[in-house]
């Protein structure tokens, strides 16, 4: 599961990953921001969060997300 965001740098990325921490843990999330999509990338155990609850949370982190197929 991927994701785009609008993530800039790793204070970004931070509070990304402390807004998906009811989700998955920290260790669960890998970020690419080298990627021109600033990918998020869902890397734990399958069947992992919902990809709404995901979006959700970014969002009301106050970051885009929509995701990448």
């Amino acid at each position: 599961m991927k994701f785009k965001t609008n993530a800039k740098c790793a204070g970004c990325t931070s509070a990304i990953t402390k807004a998906l921490s009811p989700l998955a843990p920290a260790s669960d999330w890998s970020f690419d921001l080298s990627s021109p999509d600033k990918t998020l990338t869902y890397v734990g155990a399958a069947p992992g969060p919902a990809e709404e609850e995901v979006i959700t949370a970014i969002r009301n982190a106050g970051f885009k997300a929509e995701p990448l197929r």
